[in-house]
């Protein structure tokens, strides 16, 4: 990554290296920075700012609300998702596992491309 992030935080795809924080309804969008991975690809790389990026999977995600189970989230920008259930290819991050109703939170997202 192009900075140090954390887990949850919407990356895409550019920067000044291979990922960066993702922009609001960015088509790059790479994935989610995970908190365990079950599989760690490219572990063997160094750097300042190696990250554990969820290319697919159940993860932990910045969300801003509302989110209904099911939705298809895109990104927000600032690390964060939202819904957008009329996404076009490209910016779909994964479907929401959970209903929020707050304004910013985090919850499991499935990443792949829905």
């Amino acid at each position: 990554a192009d900075a140090a992030y954390q887990p949850g935080q919407v990356m895409e795809f550019g920067g000044s290296q291979e990922v960066t924080l993702a922009s609001p309804d960015t088509k790059r969008v790479a994935g989610v920075i995970s908190t365990n991975p079950a599989h760690l690809m490219n572990g063997g790389l160094t750097g300042t700012n190696i990250i554990p990026l969820a290319l697919t999977g159940r993860v932990p995600c910045n969300v801003i609300g509302p989110v209904a189970k099911g939705d298809l989230m895109v990104s927000a920008g600032f690390g964060y998702a939202k819904t957008n259930n009329n996404a076009e290819v490209g910016q779909v991050i994964g479907k929401a596992l959970a209903d929020f109703s707050g304004a910013k939170g985090v919850i499991e997202v499935v990443v792949g491309r829905f």
